[in-house]
């Protein structure tokens, strides 16, 4: 199958469990093969289309899973790329959004008074507010914390699905605004 501008497989669709219940975003052409093989059905279309030589085919915005899924406790890998996103490549401290390269991590208590690398301790920070907190506490230089640092989870997850339903209208009735 080919695709007409390059882009549209890589396309973001939203899949829902049996039950619709939001559980993942994937590619679009991860979306046609659980398709293909019978494990999902289209619920919303995108305006997209991929082309065989003989047919094309709508590329879905939202699939649901056709059998339920029991959805195990998720968990993220620690690292720098999985805080920045929990984070929205935002500084936490002074709430400007950055690039990736832009950003560095924080440990809100510094290693150098025992603070150690987990979810909790580590925010994503921009290189001056890195600079301006040095190895003190944040209250101690007169910063403050967006919000307190947390885990990674199915409920972070939802989140960046609400957010990316933003600009994909198809996606709102299924992410509980």
């Amino acid at each position: 199958m080919m695709n007409g501008n390059g882009n549209s497989l890589g396309t973001p669709v939203l899949v829902l469990n049996a039950t619709y219940e939001p559980i993942h975003v994937c590619g679009a052409r991860r979306a046609l093969i659980l398709m293909l093989k019978g494990v999902a059905a289209a619920e919303e279309l995108s305006a997209l289309q991929v082309h065989s030589a003989t047919r094309a085919i709508d590329i879905p915005s939202v699939i649901r899973l056709l059998e339920y899924r029991r959805i195990p406790r998720q968990t993220r890998a620690l690292s720098r790329k999985n805080i920045l996103v929990r984070d929205r490549h935002v500084c936490q401290y002074c709430e400007r959004s950055f690039s990736a390269g832009e950003l560095t991590l924080d440990h809100v208590m510094p290693r150098s008074r025992g603070g150690n690398s987990s979810w909790e301790n580590l925010v994503a920070c921009c290189r001056r507010c890195n600079n301006q907190k040095g190895d003190h506490l944040p209250e101690e230089v007169g910063m403050e914390l967006s919000r307190r640092p947390r885990p990674f989870n199915l409920h972070t997850s939802r989140s960046l699905m609400r957010m990316l339903g933003h600009h994909q209208e198809t996606w709102r009735k299924y992410l509980f605004y």
